[in-house]
């Protein structure tokens, strides 16, 4: 990640002072105008800044012009991606950035046709998220020992919360770290997150995740509250919102820590929460409106990952299998 966000840096840095402008617009376009959030306008970037570090390469020594962007680039573009060993996927998403990107450059002028809206790329390859069994969730669940130490103690109160309300709930990583006091109703065990494209959704959560932020924001959080806590649910360590880092670390660790579970990332409990959720009898159209899924299709995949493990679970277990 480090190696690839430097890449990223020498690659704009090369840019020429026109190109550079290109870029500074169309960044202002995804923020302002298509509203996305700051991961996804760094992730067009990155790849922005890639098609245009190729297109300064084939112009030689002279400065390479935006209306230098043709298919024959793009399709070169990523001939070099796939040589360099890009997995499908990332061509895919490659290939979206560079149209997205041709068709505003032709929109407002840049470019006099949208050179990209013929660009093809390989579908990404279908392959099914990790997850826990509900045997390594509960596991994995189980609450560590708790120190002497006060901040410690809120730690892992604050900890437990997190894991709970994540698995409980499905909601991405950054609705978690996004969570304001106001947006949680534990009469109703429910909270209200804000999703991708800022759309607002209502999202129930049960017992045991009451619970245990009922612990955290009675006993945990005002031990770690400082100046800048705000209305934040979640702290860090310093007394400010939590950032994402530390939740991914915190799954991480503690889904490593459960013998033959996969080590999972936050999304990881997002899909598990998914999959148990269709496992249990919930329909695709509620899992889609409890996690915030614009298309069914997104959804489906879940109904892959049950039907491979229904599958796991026959060949393993009857006799003719």
């Amino acid at each position: 990640m480090v190696g690839a966000r430097r890449s990223t840096r020498l690659a704009r840095a090369a840019l020429s002072g026109p190109l550079l402008d290109v870029l500074e617009s169309y960044r202002l376009f995804l923020a302002a105008e298509r509203n996305r959030s700051a991961a996804t306008v760094t992730a067009y970037l990155s790849d922005v800044v890639s098609l245009l570090d190729h297109l300064g390469r084939m112009a030689g020594d002279r400065p390479a012009e935006l209306s230098e962007l043709t298919l024959q680039v793009l399709r070169s573009w990523l001939a070099r991606q796939r040589s360099t060993g890009a997995a499908r996927s990332s061509m895919a998403r490659r290939a979206a950035a560079a149209r997205s990107f041709s068709a505003w450059a032709h929109r407002t002028g840049r470019l006099p046709q949208d050179v990209g809206a013929r660009l093809a790329a390989p579908r990404p390859d279908k392959t099914l998220p990790a997850v826990l069994r509900a045997d390594q969730a509960e596991r994995m669940l189980d609450t560590p020992p708790v120190g002497d130490d006060s901040i410690d103690r809120a730690l892992v109160l604050r900890d437990q919360a997190i894991l709970e309300l994540l698995y409980a709930s499905g909601i991405r990583v950054s609705e978690l770290t996004g969570l304001d006091l106001d947006a949680i109703d534990r009469h109703r065990r429910v909270i209200r997150v804000l999703g991708k494209g800022d759309k607002q959704r209502t999202v129930p959560f049960g017992l045991p995740a009451d619970r245990a932020l009922g612990a955290w924001l009675s006993a945990g959080r005002p031990a770690l509250a400082g100046d800048q806590a705000g209305d934040a649910v979640f702290l860090g360590r310093r007394g400010r919102r939590i950032d994402q880092r530390a939740v991914r670390t915190l799954v991480h660790r503690r889904t490593a820590a459960v013998d033959g579970a996969p080590e999972l990332a936050p999304h990881g409990l997002r899909h598990t929460a998914a999959t148990h959720l269709l496992e249990g009898g919930a329909d695709l159209r509620t899992v889609q409106e409890l996690l915030g899924h614009a298309s069914l299709a997104t959804t489906q995949i879940y109904t892959h990952v049950s039907t491979e493990r229904l599958t796991a679970v026959y060949r393993q277990a009857h006799p003719r299998a």
